[in-house]
């Protein structure tokens, strides 16, 4: 019989999805999975599963709900991407985690970056999937950012998740992958807690940040992404002093999801590497 790996628990606010194989005993230091802003914990059920494995190294794996998303409860009085950043440092800390490797895709790949940043101690290795440097590095992508919430609120749910959903995956994934990315992102997504995650990345620029992460990081991305696009991705990897750049082919934003295989085994591939950190 094949062992689920992934439970539920509730931690303060947040909703986590948690991996552990038994015997649990110690789990050791945890990987921690951290969603994009039209996500959910659930985005991650593929890492979970790996990492959790034998063959992923039967690691202990925590994937929260963001604050205001899916199964967490509001928390109104976030008004900045360091709100965010500390809700992932209470966690760690009711759980007793010192030290984690900390995997951010998009919006929560800007959450990982800041949280490195400001929390050295806490992060042992970083991944930035799929994401940028924040939506303020243009104010022409800020505005847009910051009209995300007034667009949920015009188109509804489940439309506003169909018009995304395909902007989120090569233009070669399957129809299925497409539509349960919408359905995903429709259960997912609600206000205030959409509307205060893209303010606070409309607000967000790590151009200056990002030089200062002290901890070795894997950059990812997706060859065909066009919301964080592997030009960006260069930028990252040429900011952070200790990075490596991975290209994930045929995927697009959502390469853990679409090729969830290419995306575990690069992420492994890095743990192994720098094992000895």
């Amino acid at each position: 019989m094949t062992l689920n790996p992934i439970g539920f628990r509730r931690i303060g606010p947040l909703a986590v999805s948690e991996a552990v194989l038994p015997p649990i005993g110690q789990p050791g230091l945890p990987v921690v999975l951290l969603h994009g802003i039209g996500s959910s914990r659930v985005a991650f059920d593929a890492q979970l599963r790996h990492f959790a494995s034998d063959a992923g190294g039967r690691r202990w794996c925590l994937a929260p709900d963001a604050p205001g998303y899916a199964d967490s409860d509001d928390v109104p009085d976030i008004d900045s991407l360091t709100g965010y950043v500390d809700h992932v440092i209470a966690m760690l800390d009711a759980v007793e985690a010192r030290q984690v490797d900390l995997v951010g895709v998009s919006w929560g790949g800007v959450i990982a970056a800041r949280l490195a940043a400001t929390h050295p101690a806490r992060v042992r290795r970083l991944v930035l999937a799929d994401t940028s440097r924040g939506s303020g590095v243009d104010p022409s992508k800020a505005e847009v950012m910051r009209g995300r919430g007034d667009a949920l609120t015009a188109q509804g749910n489940e439309a506003f998740a169909a018009s995304r959903a395909p902007r989120l995956v090569s233009q070669d994934a399957p129809a299925d992958l497409v539509a349960a990315v919408a359905l995903e992102m429709a259960a997912a997504i609600r206000l205030p807690g959409y509307g205060q995650a893209a303010a606070a990345m409309a607000d967000t620029n790590h151009t200056d940040l990002l030089p200062t992460i002290e901890v070795p990081t894997l950059v990812v991305v997706g060859e065909a992404d066009i919301v964080c696009p592997p030009s960006e991705a260069e930028v990252l990897t040429a900011l952070v002093p200790n990075a490596s750049l991975v290209t994930i082919p045929n995927a697009g934003h959502l390469a853990n999801r679409e090729q969830p295989a290419a995306f575990n085994r690069a992420v492994g591939d890095f743990f192994a590497a720098t094992h000895d950190v």
